[in-house]
């Protein structure tokens, strides 16, 4: 399966934790994890690099961690301490997006997997 597929996404309250997992065949050098809101742009959340090198978004940072296993061609994203802020459908992608484009969060796309709905209860 080349395009990714995730899983992991759920309901859960605030505070609460949720890890997710995309696997692919094609494992590429940078695999990230992508969400959109309702009604929001897509933004990138975290990214990690075949060598191990991260980034994260500010709004995540100290509460996400991205992990990747090459031999299982499989990226996580561990999510702690979890905002209604986070509610979001979560996508995971092959290679780095600009998504100052627009071009992001694209299920239709096979660099993009369809998607996993995390969902944040107050």
């Amino acid at each position: 399966e080349v395009q990714p597929v995730e899983s992991g996404g759920g309901s859960v309250q605030a505070g609460g934790s949720l890890r997710l997992s995309c696997t692919t065949s094609k494992f590429s050098s940078d695999m990230g994890w992508y969400r959109q809101a309702p009604g929001n742009e897509c933004e990138l959340v975290s990214e990690i690099s075949r060598d191990g090198r991260t980034f994260y978004a500010d709004s995540v940072k100290g509460r996400f961690t991205i992990s990747r296993d090459n031999a299982k061609r499989t990226v996580y994203l561990q999510m702690h301490s979890l905002k209604p802020d986070d509610t979001a459908v979560y996508y995971c992608a092959r290679e780095h997006w600009d998504c100052s484009g627009g071009y992001c969060c694209r299920p239709d796309d096979d660099y993009w997997g369809q998607g996993t709905q995390v969902t944040v209860s107050s």
